[in-house]
């Protein structure tokens, strides 16, 4: 596994070794941070590793971080095969094989839960603890255009600092990537593979998010097992960047076993 030389930098306070993999015939770059057992974090639709990027450094004291950007999106827009929902859970399996990483605590946000959610289901051996942030994969009833509403009033309530790095990314993965991968989403139905998680499953929401209600929550808690919900108040649908700080202390309480949530 390859590093790039002189590429070891200092982005939030803690040392970062940027890496290189092949995976489905292709180059994949990635950042690994910190000590530890390994934790893995797997961003949304239309986002990138930079969402986690007030979370590193707490996290990486304790653990092993790694950042992927998924095939399309990020440093990974111009990967040679194209963005496939579907496959997506089997990708990140096979990345994290080439990468040396057998198990892992799996954190994902909306589209990036959704796909940890399924590895979970389809391959317990290889996750450890899952944090579900917002998951999508559970129909609401809304056709794309009816996520228009619900998408301003998320932007209106997200952390103003947050909203550069949204746009930015969203230009980066490009109309068309982001139109079919949205598209695949709304037509995916999680509901069928919730009883066969395995892991100690913690999932966590912003109490404002528009774009994935609190009541899917209720919902996953209900039907996951060994499930537990946190809700941050006055958050949206980025509680990880929203509430760094009270998210990465409950983040490192559930890694390290104790009871978070109800």
């Amino acid at each position: 596994m390859p590093r790039y030389p002189d590429r070891t930098r200092r982005a939030v306070g803690v040392p970062y070794s940027r890496r290189e993999v092949r995976v489905g015939g292709g180059p994949v770059r990635f950042e690994a941070a910190g000590e530890g057992d390994p934790v893995v974090f797997v961003h949304g639709l239309s986002g990138s590793a930079r969402w986690w990027s007030r979370n590193v450094r707490a996290i990486a004291e304790r653990h092993r971080v790694y950042l992927v950007d998924l095939p399309g999106f990020g440093s990974m827009r111009h990967f040679r095969q194209r963005f496939e929902l579907g496959e997506a859970a089997s990708w990140l399996s096979e990345w994290m094989g080439a990468v040396g990483v057998e198990q892992a605590h799996l954190v994902g946000h909306s589209m990036g839960g959704y796909i940890c959610l399924r590895l979970a289901a389809s391959r317990p051996e290889a996750v450890s603890r899952l944090v579900l942030v917002a998951p999508a994969g559970v129909p609401t009833g809304r056709s794309m255009f009816g996520y228009l509403g619900p998408l301003l009033a998320a932007a209106r309530y997200a952390t103003p600092s947050f909203l550069p790095v949204l746009v930015r990314d969203a230009l980066r993965m490009g109309p068309t990537t982001l139109w079919r991968a949205a598209r695949e989403l709304l037509a995916e139905d999680v509901r069928e593979d919730l009883q066969r998680i395995e892991a100690p499953t913690l999932l966590v929401w912003g109490q404002r998010d528009t774009l994935v209600p609190p009541a899917v929550g209720d919902l996953l808690r209900e039907e996951i097992p060994n499930s537990r919900l946190l809700v941050f108040e006055g958050a949206s649908h980025v509680p990880m960047f929203d509430r760094p700080e009270e998210f990465d202390a409950a983040l490192l309480a559930f890694l390290a076993g104790e009871r978070v949530g109800t």
